[in-house]
């Protein structure tokens, strides 16, 4: 597997005209985005009374960039040997303490095997936030700036030398899920040796799994096609009998060959289904590119996918899967998601339990958290 080295990072962001520029032939020439509409940025300090030196404080981060994205790469995509393999040192989390903030060094095998996916493809459900790529590179690139980064509260961070604050909170980074979590799940709760996951999670789920000995199989599909290359390509260091489908999960429901290969075969199914719409992925396949309305979406895909799973668990076997309600503020519409796929799943399994699993909140801006659960169900 090829990983983005932190040169091939920065060069992304070699060439700005800011690094040519005076302070003035910057403020002449940068234009500002408001709701996808452009402003000269001269005019917009104007209209909004920002003063010189707030300019000049993002005019000087423009051009010392390079110190800001080495620490954004050694932070969040940096792989080593320390986060290739879990680390057989470190104790799996117990089923009261699972964090997918503790560890977080494996997520950056994760971030950086899929980095334009996560990034830049990956799109926000609601308000149209713009994503965490394309934000920063017409920034340090372009002279092109989002309005966020010049409100107050953004030009305060930018004083105390954290704008990458502003970029982590006001921008959209897809959620991944931690492959430690997932290890942690298997080795303390779930117990799995012959695993089938109806999504990829960016490879994470195959990971966590596989770093788990006792696991001989791992079977997966996923709408991302990209994802389902880079899966396939990473579980080649893995001893394991793996398969990787590139096929919406509720469409193996009717694929008599999978059925007939794989019934009643696997004693743990796991996954983080798509919260509804609140990532839009880049697949024609998503399942809410297919269903158009959220009661379609719930019985066409997610029934269809518990209807899948409870024909290839094995008798006692688990389904555990992750999921959160979740809304917009600024529309106050709201998904009642657990207690609603809980519902359709208690028609196939037997509930065995429900609890948190500890995660910060991510994406403020554009949505409400209203805490993630670990849910098992059991095959009657």
């Amino acid at each position: 597997m090829k990983f983005l080295t932190l040169i091939e990072f920065l060069k992304i962001f070699e060439c700005s005209p800011a690094d040519t520029q005076t302070l003035d032939q910057f403020i002449n020439s940068a234009k500002v985005v408001v709701n996808a509409k452009t402003q000269d940025l001269k005019e917009y300090m104007k209209h909004k009374k920002i003063d010189r030196s707030s300019i000049e404080l993002l005019y000087t981060n423009i051009q010392g960039r390079t110190a800001y994205l080495t620490r954004f790469y050694n932070t969040s995509l940096l792989v080593n040997d320390r986060n290739t393999t879990i680390d057989s040192n470190i104790e799996p989390m117990k089923r009261e303490h699972m964090n997918n903030n503790k560890a977080v060094l494996y997520k950056s095998v994760i971030r950086n095997m899929h980095f334009y996916d996560i990034l830049q493809k990956t799109k926000s459900g609601f308000q149209n936030n713009p994503s965490y790529l394309d934000i920063t590179y017409d920034l340090y690139t372009k002279n092109i700036i989002d309005y966020k980064i010049l409100t107050p509260s953004a030009v305060y961070y930018m004083k105390i030398g954290r704008l990458g604050s502003v970029f982590s909170s006001f921008y959209f980074r897809a959620s991944i899920m931690n492959p430690y979590l997932v290890y942690s799940l298997n080795k303390s709760i779930l117990k799995g040796t012959k695993i089938f996951t109806p999504t990829l999670g960016w490879s994470s789920y195959l990971i966590g799994f596989l770093e788990c000995p006792e696991v001989v199989e791992y079977v997966g599909t996923d709408v991302i096609p990209e994802v389902c290359k880079k899966t396939k390509h990473y579980a080649k260091r893995y001893n394991a009998d793996v398969n990787i489908l590139c096929k919406p999960s509720e469409k193996l429901y009717h694929s008599k060959t999978f059925i007939n290969k794989y019934r009643e075969h696997f004693d743990v199914v796991f996954f983080s289904p798509p919260y509804y719409k609140l990532e839009l992925y880049d697949s024609p396949d998503q399942s809410t590119n297919t269903y158009d309305t959220y009661n379609e979406w719930l019985h066409k895909y997610w029934e269809k996918t518990i209807m899948l799973s409870q024909l290839l668990l094995e008798k006692g076997g688990k389904i555990c899967y992750i999921i959160s309600d979740y809304g917009s503020i600024n529309v106050k519409q709201k998904y009642d998601l657990v207690k609603d796929m809980n519902e359709i799943t208690s028609k196939y399994f037997h509930f065995v339990s429900n609890q948190t699993m500890h995660n910060k909140n991510v994406n403020s801006t554009s949505h409400r958290e209203t805490g993630e659960r670990i849910i098992i169900f059991e095959k009657k």
